[in-house]
């Protein structure tokens, strides 16, 4: 399987989802446009945008202009001249420009580079990993509403059990022993009930907090695209668009370029050079002398280090072994690809054995409990074995509620694993995707001393709702 049919089905399938908000795809749109850890991801990499800028600083003209205004207080001795004393104005002007400077400037630029490319791959993995969060969030939602949908209606019955065995009791038919036995079942049953709507609380407020909004009422997912066949496959598919795998071959690079770059510090340097200055006396005898003028100069300057104390050496050795870190952090993330990758695909496997297994449980509990009524009715059952049976029918129901949503999580923790998990991939229609590059190419080549941004604005949004609002304290985003 390619990671283009991967694409297309999903792409298919999301279409073919009812337009609702309380869709998959519409709580994935919400995520997308407004989850912090997401957005606080973009704002990292316009920061690492605008190293590339600070690398190619280096490698430009640098103007100083100076100014000041004396006047000499004191003068004695060969100092008086008889000339006047000031006030004197002088100004001046200095450029430099580079040259030469040993391959760091290049070097720099190179790493900074790819520290970008780093940048963009850690963000494509930030926001597969919070799709996959907010999958999971969606799912555990429809999971434990489920589940406590099972659980009243298993109250439910029971009070209806519970009743019937207290007027079968009344007319003699049954023994006090079987009412014990109904009262102690709706007790535990109510009692899992309290638990089960705690889970959903917890699962509604972890929705919230992902996506941005309460859950309404959600709609069943979409069905996933097409897996792979095999672990294998889907580990050669992991190993090429895993996007961890691919920010830590960048950092390699990055870190190869600082080692270079370090090295270009023993080499001789190179600048042209250009100077004016203006002096001008405003008061007092110049005997004669204009009161002002003007040099100017221009040449080349040549920097050879000869001994810097050991610094070029110690930093050297730091840079490489930081390039040695990024080589051994890079066979860990490949680890972790592999590692995670075929764990999803074992889980979703699982889950899906599981979810087989579970129907057919439910089917024949659903006959059992019929069976066992019937036979109660007629006294060969005791109202224990009918309490035993719902239980089992209530167990074998939440069961195959959990596998189901177990198997779309890990369904989609495969696709993420593998790279395809992401608002590209996924097709989103809430408007425009973030491009990343748009802030590179703004940036990247800015040479303005004066250029900056407005004071950021939150993009995310808070969900405190007004009820939560302390009195007197504004909301963090609106």
């Amino acid at each position: 399987m390619t990671r283009h049919l991967a694409i297309a089905s999903l792409l298919v399938a999301f279409a073919a989802t009812a337009a609702s908000a309380d869709t998959l795809r519409e709580a994935l749109v919400s995520t997308y446009q407004a989850n912090p850890t997401l957005t606080g991801q973009r704002e990292a990499l316009k920061a690492t945008d605008a190293g590339v800028a600070i690398a190619r600083s280096a490698g430009r003209p640098n103007v100083t202009g100076t100014v000041g205004v004396t006047r000499d207080l004191t003068r004695s001795g060969r100092f008086d001249t008889g000339l006047s004393k000031g006030p004197f104005v002088v100004a001046g002007v200095d450029v430099n420009m580079p040259l030469y400077q040993g391959g760091t400037v290049k070097n720099d630029i190179k790493a900074a580079k790819s520290r970008v490319e780093a940048g963009r791959a850690t963000l494509r993995a930030v926001e597969g990993d919070i799709f996959t969060e907010a999958v999971s969030a969606y799912m555990e939602v429809i999971r434990t509403r489920a589940t406590t949908e099972l659980n009243v209606n298993n109250v439910k019955v029971l009070e209806t059990n519970l009743q019937a065995t207290q007027d079968r009791f009344e007319i003699g038919d049954v023994t006090r022993t079987d009412v014990a036995q109904s009262e102690a079942r709706l007790s535990l049953a109510r009692t899992r009930l309290v638990l089960t709507q705690g889970n959903q609380v917890t699962a509604e407020e972890n929705y919230r907090r992902v996506i941005g909004k309460a859950p309404g009422q959600l709609q069943p997912p979409p069905p996933l695209p097409p897996l792979p066949r095999s672990p294998d496959e889907a580990v050669r598919i992991a190993l090429v668009n895993n996007p961890d795998l691919l920010a830590s071959n960048h950092q390699v690079d990055a870190s190869g370029y600082d080692v270079k770059s370090i090295r270009g510090t023993r080499l001789p340097t190179v600048s042209a050079i250009a100077s004016g200055d203006f002096a001008s006396t405003t008061d007092g005898d110049t005997a004669g002398i204009d009161r002002s003028g003007t040099a100017t100069s221009i040449g080349v300057q040549g920097r050879i280090p000869l001994y810097q104390g050991g610094l070029p050496g110690a930093r050297i050795r730091q840079a490489q072994a930081r390039e040695g870190q990024a080589l051994e952090f890079r066979i860990a993330s490949e680890r972790q690809v592999v590692a995670n990758t075929r764990s999803a695909y074992a889980d979703y496997q699982a889950a899906v054995d599981g979810i087989k297994s579970s129907e057919v449980a439910v089917k024949a509990n659903e006959l059992a409990l019929e069976g066992v009524r019937a036979e109660n009715s007629v006294g060969t059952r005791t109202i224990l074995d009918v309490l035993d049976a719902e239980q089992e029918l209530l167990n074998s129901q939440v069961v195959l509620v959990t596998a189901r949503r177990d198997a779309y999580v890990a369904g989609f923790q495969l696709l993420n694993a593998m790279g395809q998990a992401e608002a590209d991939d996924l097709g989103l229609d809430g408007g425009p995707l973030y491009d990343p590059l748009g802030n590179y190419r703004r940036v990247a080549g800015d040479w303005n001393d004066w250029s900056n941004d407005p004071r950021h604005n939150t993009v995310a949004t808070s969900t405190v709702t007004p009820q939560e609002q302390p009195q007197g304290v504004t909301p963090a985003a609106q």
